[in-house]
């Protein structure tokens, strides 16, 4: 087995000092077992998992930080079904909870007053940034595992890898440092060294039909309610004058049918950190090349009467957000990104000082321009960056998000199916559950001549679904010892359900599992014994199906008595948020609100009912803490209308699931229906299913 070159006191420097400016640092070459490209989350997970297995690791990452967007401002997990996180991942969840466990954890609140904090939760999946990364770093320093911080691959042609026998030997630095192993894993959110090694990668969306899917390529028609312009915006820099040109953001026709692909990204934004206490803010930065043009979208979506406020501030502990983009107009740098996969390095770091830039630019205009609606700007007066985030970035993370960049291409391609579970998905390496969610890709003017973005989908898989071992490796005949658990195998709609970060921690994990087994084996990734592989996944805590297959746990509504409904057939305004990891619940999950948009989202469930006569109505909702107390229900009968208040807090009387709403008379067909609103919540509006069970006379 080799072993480090480097004596245990350098490499034990390297950790200790993870700043150190790389020219201080020995140009040396090292050996190890196992080399780690990227620190992300899915780098870390590998990390510990290999050091654990015996094996000696080096993590290499081009940055100062470890934990990508994990420890970079998304501090409000993405993850749909919790149930199916497992090993590291959730061991890093649980290390968070237990942080908050301690009183000195709560500076600027009390952990009473944080809702997402439940003292007999197992894990906490909502946190600070520097808590995230403060755990990573602990988590690397228990296993000695040494990193090398600001150590970027030599993209250089023919001078980044060395490549023998369609196997890599080792990779280079531009500092001029030197990596030998026997595997390597590409942990990286760009795919640089997977795209070094010349392995087959994509970058865009595919058409629809490549993969026989329904969500990909260009997307208008099914694009989501929250993030489109709602008002008619006249997108010519003179209103009414095509001649005058575009305004800032808006692509040029022609433009592509919907279904076909293109080279677009989804949009890439920061998850700002944001305060709302006042000892711990600073006032939003106007960057010196700040233009007003680029927000003149912004002002005239505002002045056409979109009122809406255009962030989406998600609270974490002690008065702090995880920022995500919200509406028409929002953090989201539409547009901007798409060179962004394959870009030089200085090409990236224009583009990333271009939408820290607009960004910066967004949160200054909304908190001060005067053609900004007064209500804005006064809802936008209690937040500012946190002077205890990012200290070594004037409080701005230090991770863009790179919702999507290359995707490898490998003998199998995970898609929609896959999600959807309408095919059987071999070699399960972990879960995914979240849903099909692709930001948008474009701005482009409608035929009715009024601007319109494109290409956000969010579309519930249903419920957890497997993701293949044969995905996270190269085709067979291409690299024999890389694996890449982040720029997976994947189509474009099915890599934005995929790429969470929790999924990334278990990818990474399983990775690095394949990595010694392959070892050991002396095999190529490729020919890892699955059974093998599959034993010390499930040893080691990693959940590869759903209670034993791959459907979702729910309950079948058509087991159900009388007419039930479920959300999947509801008429929907908002309610995009979806889980499945509170049981019991109908189908294959419920949806949610996601605590935001008082007053703007609303579920109709329309039952075809057999016959004139009286029903009780049972409206179906998972309880928890973090539920609405007073959610709004309209059941409209044949006598016309009842509006009701749930308590979503309270677990449901009949089999802890179904409220009765009452017995009404409802006349035969679809003249009746319940809706159920979020007007005035005090918490998360769930819904799940709606039942009608006749009643005699």
């Amino acid at each position: 087995m080799p072993t480090l070159f480097l004596l245990p006191l350098l490499l034990l420097s390297a950790w200790l000092l993870p700043n150190m400016a790389p020219a201080a640092q020995a140009q040396e070459t090292m050996d190890a077992d196992v080399v780690i490209y990227g620190g992300t989350s899915a780098g870390v997970s590998a990390a510990v998992q290999t050091a654990r297995m015996g094996k000696t690791v080096v993590l290499i990452e081009p940055s100062a930080h470890i934990g990508g967007l994990t420890t970079g401002g998304l501090g409000w997990t993405d993850s749909g079904n919790k149930a199916v996180i497992g090993g590291i991942a959730r061991e890093f969840y649980q290390r968070v909870k237990k942080h908050y466990d301690q009183p000195t954890a709560w500076k600027y609140e009390k952990p009473e007053q944080y809702k997402l904090y439940r003292k007999d939760d197992d894990a906490m999946w909502t946190f600070e940034p520097h808590v995230a990364e403060k755990i990573m770093r602990a988590m690397l320093a228990e296993l000695k595992v040494p990193v090398f911080y600001r150590e970027r691959l030599d993209r250089t042609a023919g001078k980044g890898v060395v490549l023998q026998d369609r196997q890599l030997r080792a990779i280079r630095m531009e500092s001029g440092k030197t990596f030998r192993g026997q595997v390597f894993i590409d942990a990286t959110y760009e795919g640089d060294l997977m795209a070094a090694a010349g392995v087959s990668y994509t970058v865009g969306r595919e058409a629809n039909a490549k993969y026989r899917e329904t969500l990909n390529g260009v997307q208008r028609t099914k694009n989501i309610h929250n993030h489109r312009f709602l008002v008619k915006v006249d997108p010519y820099v003179k209103p009414g004058d095509p001649t005058s040109g575009l305004l800032f953001g808006i692509d040029p026709p022609p433009y592509p049918e919907d279904g076909e692909g293109d080279h677009r990204v989804q949009a890439y934004c920061y998850r700002m950190c944001m305060s709302n206490v006042a000892a711990n803010r600073v006032p939003f930065p106007k960057p010196a090349d700040y233009d007003e043009a680029k927000y003149e979208l912004l002002l005239r979506n505002f002045e056409a009467g979109d009122l809406r406020l255009p962030l989406k501030p998600d609270m974490m502990p002690n008065g702090k957000t995880d920022t995500n983009n919200n509406c028409a107009v929002s953090t989201d740098y539409i547009g901007r990104n798409h060179r962004y996969p394959d870009a030089s390095y200085a090409e990236r770091e224009q583009i990333l000082k271009d939408h820290e830039s607009y960004q910066k630019g967004l949160m200054w205009t909304l908190a001060n321009h005067p053609r900004v609606p007064q209500k804005i700007r006064q809802q936008m007066s209690q937040w500012g960056l946190p002077k205890d985030e990012f200290t070594d970035n004037g409080g701005w993370p230090h991770q863009i998000y790179v919702r999507e960049a290359r995707r490898m291409v490998s003998d199998y391609v995970m898609t929609e199916h896959d999600c959807r579970r309408t095919r059987e998905t071999s070699m399960s390496v972990g879960m995914g559950s979240y849903n099909m969610d692709s930001h948008n890709c474009m701005r482009y003017v409608t035929k009715e001549g009024f601007v319109q973005n494109e290409g956000d989908i969010q579309v519930s898989p249903g419920g957890p679904y497997r993701i293949s071992y044969l995905s996270i490796v190269p085709k067979k005949g291409e690299c024999r010892n890389l694996l890449v658990p982040v720029c997976v195998s994947s189509s474009h709609i099915a890599y934005g359900s995929i790429r969470m970060e929790p999924v990334f921690m278990i990818l990474g994990q399983s990775a690095a599992t394949a990595a010694v087994l392959a070892i050991d084996a002396k095999v190529d990734v490729q020919q890892v014994p699955y059974e093998k592989l599959q034993q010390r996944l499930l040893q080691d805590k990693q959940i590869l199906t759903a209670s034993g297959n791959s459907k979702a746990t729910g309950i079948d509504p058509q087991q159900l008595a009388g007419i039930v409904v479920d959300d999947e057939q509801a008429t929907r305004s908002g309610f995009e948020g979806y889980s499945s990891s509170v049981i019991p619940y109908v189908g294959m999950g419920y949806r949610h609100d996601g605590g935001q948009g008082t007053g703007k989202q609303a579920a109709l469930f329309m039952p075809e009912l057999p016959q004139t006569g009286k029903y009780e109505v049972r409206l179906a909702y998972t309880a928890h803490a973090n539920r609405a107390t007073n959610v709004p229900v309209i059941v409209t009968h044949a006598e016309g209308k009842t509006t009701l208040q749930v308590n979503q807090r309270l677990v449901p009387k009949i089999d802890k699931l179904f409220h009765s709403l009452g017995v009404f008379r409802f006349d035969k067909g679809k003249s009746g229906s319940v809706e159920v609103r979020n007007d005035g919540a005090d918490g998360f509006v769930i819904i799940d299913a709606v039942q009608w069970l006749p009643v005699k006379d």
